[in-house]
């Protein structure tokens, strides 16, 4: 800030704004210098279609429902214990990686839906799921 004298002996106060200047013109470069580039993504790569044929996922969940009566109930038809294994061979024939959901009531012994759940292990079937009702 500078002073200077002006008439009849006052001082006046004049800013002096050129280092103000000066500093915001540094300001803005270091600004422009420092601004991010436009983000980049990450390389990846985009799943391919299958090769191989192509077959038709189930359009409904397959519900295996363990009664107590030595039966189950596969989607709402009672099937027998005994034939489960063919049905489940059957349906999963084609897509054997799509989850089996097995329903057990809370009335029932863990071990009457470990033995369908043996059934699906032994047919092949890796995922499987619990549910109760």
């Amino acid at each position: 800030m500078s002073m200077s004298l002006g008439p009849r002996g006052r001082q006046h106060a004049n800013i002096n704004v050129t280092p103000m200047i000066d500093v915001l013109l540094v300001l803005i470069i270091i600004f422009m210098v420092i601004t991010p580039t436009t983000s980049r993504g990450l390389k990846t790569l985009l799943p391919q279609p299958a090769s191989g044929p192509v077959f038709d996922v189930p359009s409904a969940d397959i519900v295996v429902t363990v009664n107590g009566d030595r039966t189950v109930s596969l989607n709402q038809e009672t099937v027998l214990l005994a034939d489960l294994p063919d049905r489940l061979l059957r349906l999963f024939a084609h897509h054997p990686g799509y989850p089996l959901f097995v329903r057990g009531g809370k009335e029932l012994d863990f071990q009457q839906v470990a033995v369908v759940i043996d059934i699906a292990r032994g047919v092949g079937l890796d995922h499987i799921a619990l549910m109760t009702y």
